[in-house]
C-alpha cells in the first residue's frame, strides 16, 4: 500500500475492494471488531466458518484474509493479539460483531509517529473539503 493512501489527506475510496477481495470467494461474511473498553470500532474484516470456529475455540481474534485467501490469526506475527470477549450476530445473520480486548496495543498495520500501532479508523473526513484529518499521528 502506498504511504499517500495510508497517511495522506486525499480521500481515495476503493469502491471496488469488495468486488476484488471476494470475487470467487464463497462462505464469508463481514465482521466489525469493537474495542471492549473504548467501544470504538477498530476494524471491519471478513470471516469464514473456519475462522469463526477458531475464534470461538481460541477466544481470540481469527479472521479470513481476503487479500491472501487464508486464515488470519490477528497478531500472530506482530504480537498485537486480541482476546475475544463476546460475539454477536445481526438480525439477518449475515454479519458479526466481535467485542475484543487488545492484549498489547492497536490493531492496524500502520503506526503513528511514535511507532505505535493504531486502530484502523484513525482519519476523519472533513465534510466541506473531503480532506482527511489524521487523529492519531
Amino acid at each position: 500500500m502506498s504511504k499517500e493512501l495510508e497517511e495522506g489527506q486525499n480521500l481515495e475510496l476503493d469502491w471496488n475492494k469488495l468486488e476484488k477481495a471476494v470475487a470467487g470467494t464463497k462462505g464469508i461474511i463481514p465482521v466489525a471488531v469493537q474495542h471492549a473498553d473504548t467501544k470504538e470500532v477498530i476494524l471491519v474484516a471478513y470471516i469464514n466458518k473456519l475462522a469463526f470456529e477458531e475464534s470461538l475455540k481460541r477466544k481470540m481474534l481469527v479472521l479470513w484474509s481476503s487479500s491472501r485467501q487464508e486464515l488470519w490469526i490477528k497478531g500472530l506475527t506482530s504480537g498485537e493479539t486480541f482476546e475475544l470477549l463476546e460475539a454477536r450476530v445481526n438480525c439477518e445473520q449475515n454479519s458479526l460483531l466481535f467485542i475484543v480486548r487488545p492484549n498489547r496495543g492497536g490493531i492496524c498495520h500502520t503506526k503513528n509517529t511514535k511507532g505505535e500501532p493504531r486502530n484502523c479508523y484513525y482519519r476523519k473526513i472533513d465534510f466541506a473539503t473531503l480532506k482527511l484529518e489524521n487523529l492519531n499521528q
